[in-house]
């Protein structure tokens, strides 16, 4: 004689709670070893000089409206703009530079500036746009 009630018998076992716990515990794992990690205090060494990689060695020619020429930020002549660029030419062989003309100037100041960049074997040479919106 068997008893029949409504009570079944449960093939499965629900693990959703097991997944949200097991989540948990993987969240606070995470967050502990970043914060164990980013809080080791080191006694770094001290260097005898800076490293030459510390400041940034591109030089930046500006020609603005009204024709004036900046190097980096400071105004010059283009006999100065010579001048200096051999200097920093002769410190550094590699010496990468920027020119940033207005688009309203005069074509033959961009071209003079050009030219004597070539007259320093100055190589590596970015000329500044902005991009066209459409």
């Amino acid at each position: 004689m068997q008893v029949q009630s409504d009570d079944k018998l449960y093939d499965e076992i629900n693990i959703t709670p097991m997944l949200d716990l097991a989540y948990v515990l993987l969240v606070i794992f995470i967050i502990m070893t970043t914060a164990t990690v980013q809080g080791i205090v080191v006694n770094l060494p001290k260097a005898s000089a800076a490293p030459s990689l510390a400041k940034p060695q591109t030089k930046s020619v500006t020609i603005t409206q009204d024709g004036t020429i900046f190097l980096d930020t400071y105004p010059v002549t283009m006999s100065e703009l010579e001048s200096r660029l051999a200097q920093y030419k002769s410190i550094n062989p590699e010496l990468p530079v920027v020119l940033k003309a207005d688009a309203s100037i005069q074509y033959q100041l961009v071209v003079d500036v050009l030219d004597l960049l070539g007259r320093l074997e100055i190589t590596q040479l970015g000329l500044v746009t902005q991009r066209l919106v459409k």
